[in-house]
């Protein structure tokens, strides 16, 4: 047992030497985490309010905290304009927009980039930078939620169909052809279509199909695993059904997994943005790379950066993500030296 441990940790730091030699894959792991950090502490970075204001005396915290008017001192209104709000001191992000607020100040919308808002605004006066920021936290939690709940349902019928085989494979597997025939992206949008968008919805409908292209690469890998000599000593030794299952196949099986997931997440952004792009994604007003994308199909004339920074994001995150994918390709690879 000690030995099996100290090879499979060999085997651990090897695969993890393979990857960091890889620089551009060790890069965009580093740039990923980057941006992630970036979206979720967004009200840091972009937003209408302060982070620290010090109004009559006492300090406040308006990113975090909600104050009623009355709070401050104002009585003859129901939301609080911090630009506009009379402070001892106070410290702003480093963009003073938040994904929902139009800009005033200028005559036409969509308005060109500018001082005030770096990457212009869309046709409704919100900043475009703002948009894309918080926008990165919707497509990064879909995509991930989607590959999470796509990779359990795959690996758990394709491991089910894999370690029992016989009938329980071929039925298993007739389903599954059945649901492969299915025009996945339509019934998406027809299902779609039928409820209130929201981000929860979204990726449950997602996950009904998603899982059936992992299920054939984790089935393959059990069918190989189960007839391997540590699996036959574990059954030997009296370990029931389910703990040869977890503790001895599935860990072995785990590379179609791990070397699919960067290139899956990527696709998942990809289809958020399609979605959204239609018409069919993220409930309005939500900041959405797809939304900022059909308004640039709309004012293609007139609002060049509506279409070159969203485009720009989505190139970018994917870019990120095949390379970390080719990394850990390559790391799983047991070929590779």
């Amino acid at each position: 047992m000690i030995e099996k441990k100290f090879i499979k940790h060999d085997l651990t730091l090897k695969r993890w030497r393979r990857f960091k030699q890889r620089k551009l894959a060790v890069f965009s792991g580093i740039a990923l985490i980057i941006m992630v950090l970036m979206t979720f502490a967004a009200p840091m970075i972009s937003n209408s309010k302060p982070l620290i204001a010090s109004v009559n005396g006492e300090v406040l915290f308006p990113v975090t905290v909600d104050y009623h008017p009355k709070d401050i001192g104002i009585n003859d209104s129901l939301v609080i304009e911090w630009r506009k709000v009379k402070t001892d001191w106070s410290v702003w992000p480093m963009f003073r927009w938040d994904p929902f607020e139009s800009n005033k100040e200028v005559d036409y919308y969509p308005a060109q980039p500018s001082t005030i808002n770096p990457l212009g605004t869309d046709d409704r006066g919100r900043d475009v930078f703002a948009r894309i920021l918080y926008g990165f936290k919707y497509s990064i939690l879909y995509a991930v939620l989607v590959w999470f709940l796509c990779f359990l349902l795959g690996t758990t019928f394709g491991g089910i169909m894999g370690f029992f085989g016989g009938k329980i494979d071929f039925v298993g597997q007739r389903l599954v052809e059945i649901f492969s025939t299915v025009p996945q992206f339509f019934l998406l949008i027809i299902l779609i279509s039928l409820f209130t968008p929201n981000l929860t919805m979204l990726v449950v409908i997602s996950s009904i199909f998603g899982w059936i292209s992992i299920s054939y690469y984790v089935r393959g890998e059990f069918l190989k695993n189960r007839k391997r000599e540590f699996v036959e000593a574990a059954r030997s030794m009296g370990a029931s059904t389910t703990r040869i299952i977890v503790r001895h196949i599935l860990p072995n099986s785990l590379g179609p997994i791990l070397t699919f997931t960067p290139f899956v997440i990527a696709g998942n952004i990809v289809s958020l943005a399609s979605l959204d792009y239609l018409g069919f994604g993220l409930e309005v007003p939500t900041p959405s790379w797809g939304e900022l994308l059909a308004q640039a199909q709309k004012n293609f004339t007139i609002a060049w950066w509506l279409a070159v920074y969203p485009s720009l994001a989505i190139f970018v995150t994917l870019t990120l993500l095949n390379l970390v994918g080719e990394g850990v390709r390559d790391a799983m690879d047991p070929n590779m030296n």
